[in-house]
């Protein structure tokens, strides 16, 4: 592309290494907010600048959260003894839109893949198993992709905490092989997790 101007070259540069943005994309992006009031292209980038200086992450769960504990976790209508791991933010937001999820969550921060560079000891694992160890947790939900790399994540939690005094399940395979949570349906996904079953009956499968 040639540019005319060397600033709007630097603002689809930056708009480009978005993941999905091409080129033509972040400079329909670049375009569309040159045309807007100066005041609102202000405003956009003075909330991306405070989201990453100023978010965190809740420091039980590790969900993304404004303060040291997250929304839900505060909440104390839900059930704290019931824990559903998850890969990241965009699970948590796919199951509490089914509505039919009381318990609180566990984001791992992502899953277990080698070919990535992505190891067990680069996860929230050793919290997980913390939180067990302390003898207040009825039930685990393994709720990861249904991917090779969601699996071996959930075989390698399950291992880890089949001894300990606990219920461990899975989410019901409602939800079809290779699919990510994010993108399954409401009503599917809330089933699924209605009609979550004991993990070591996937196992014999």
């Amino acid at each position: 592309m040639n540019f005319s101007s060397k600033l709007l070259e630097d603002a689809v540069n930056e708009f480009s290494r978005l993941p999905g943005v091409g080129k033509r994309s972040a400079l329909r992006l670049a375009l569309h907010l040159l045309r807007q009031e100066e005041a609102q292209v202000v405003s956009l980038g003075e909330s991306l600048i405070r989201m990453r200086k100023e978010i965190s992450y809740c420091r039980s769960c590790f969900n993304i959260s404004d303060t040291e504990i997250c929304e839900i976790c505060a909440n104390t209508e839900r059930d704290h003894t019931l824990i559903c791991v998850v890969e990241d933010i965009r699970d948590i937001m796919a199951i509490e839109n089914t509505h039919q999820f009381k318990g609180v969550y566990h984001v791992l921060g992502g899953i277990i893949s080698p070919m990535n560079g992505v190891g067990p000891d680069d996860l929230n694992i050793d919290t997980l198993i913390t939180k067990v160890k302390e003898g207040e947790i009825k039930e685990i939900i393994l709720a990861l992709n249904t991917t090779l790399e969601g699996d071996t994540t959930n075989f390698f939690l399950f291992k880890k905490l089949k001894d300990a005094n606990v219920e461990i399940t899975t989410i019901a395979r409602g939800v079809a092989v290779g699919d990510e949570l994010e993108y399954v349906d409401d009503v599917t996904l809330g089933r699924s997790m209605i009609n979550r079953t004991p993990y070591e009956t996937v196992l014999a499968r």
